[in-house]
């Protein structure tokens, strides 16, 4: 449940920016039948910055009746201040979900030590197993592996996404850690790769609209089938590209609305639709894939 191919899910809204129970409930059937291995519900890909704590428990908890028990759900329960993440977790205790993913603390950009003890603090407060959460370019901090191989000896931090794109993170933190520690991609374009190095899958944000691809390319790598693994991440580089060509998530909302998956690509502010120029680059892109 925390390997292979996990969609960072996005959050479907009609057009007024409310929750849209429709969508959400066919791009959960859609990664049942695409054999996603585990959902990812209101990580950063599914807008957590921009719901309320409210909204943000809800679509967790409706994601979970929607999924009813067949597929594995993840929770986002990742924030700044460390009370406001063990908040979010505890939240989930009991309710179903198989585990929390949880981002570095973003903007107060806090030491490693800091950084420690925000883990440590809500590991320590549940027994809900924990994913950490490492994006630089997004949170405006980087967890060290020094530092996750001390967070790792916490008995349920399990595993972490690791989202600089730096391969040698992967060589560096294995070099610490227990075998059984999981290191997952969540960047596309080096998911491969990162598998390839003993990666044991991606939270994936191009999961959301090719499925299918992804999950049929973490199984190649499990199977050893690297040429053909190879082939498939090559159809689909220019659309993990391009679906960052603008802040995620607005090119895969965008992508999702144009293959029928949700009704609509509302985003709040001050997330925006994506721009004229950026539709023709993913437009083509969905083309290259063979998605279009």
């Amino acid at each position: 449940m925390f390997t292979g191919s996990i969609v960072a899910l996005v959050t479907p809204m009609d057009d007024k920016g409310n929750i849209c129970r429709t969508s959400l409930k066919k791009l959960i059937d859609y990664h049942i039948t695409s054999g996603t291995a585990a959902i990812v519900s209101v990580g950063t890909t599914g807008e957590s910055a921009t719901l309320s704590h409210e909204e943000h428990s809800y679509v967790v908890m409706l994601t979970l009746e929607m999924a009813d028990g067949r597929i594995p759900v993840i929770a986002g329960t990742g924030a700044n201040a460390t009370a406001e993440g063990i908040s979010l977790t505890k939240r989930f205790e009991n309710s179903g979900v198989v585990g929390c993913l949880t981002v570095t603390p973003y903007y107060n950009r806090p030491t490693q030590e800091g950084l420690y003890l925000h883990f440590k603090a809500i590991a320590e407060s549940t027994d809900l197993p924990q994913m950490l959460y490492n994006v630089p370019l997004r949170t405006g901090c980087d967890m060290l592996p020094e530092t996750v191989a001390r967070l790792a000896e916490i008995k349920n931090i399990i595993g972490i996404k690791e989202a600089t794109g730096n391969l040698l993170r992967v060589s560096q933190i294995q070099a610490l850690v227990d075998e059984v520690f999981i290191i997952v991609s969540g960047d596309d374009a080096s998911a491969l790769a990162l598998m390839q190095l003993g990666g044991k899958g991606v939270i994936s944000v191009t999961a959301n609209i090719a499925a299918r691809e992804m999950a049929k390319l973490c199984t190649l790598v499990q199977q050893g089938s690297i040429s053909e693994a190879r082939r498939l991440n090559q159809r689909l580089m220019h659309l993990h590209q391009m679906l960052f060509c603008e802040p995620n998530p607005i090119p895969v909302k965008w992508a999702a609305k144009r293959l029928g998956l949700i009704a609509s690509s509302t985003l709040r502010l001050p997330m925006t639709q994506l721009s004229s120029a950026a539709i023709l680059k993913v437009e083509q892109a969905l083309i290259k894939s063979g998605l279009l």
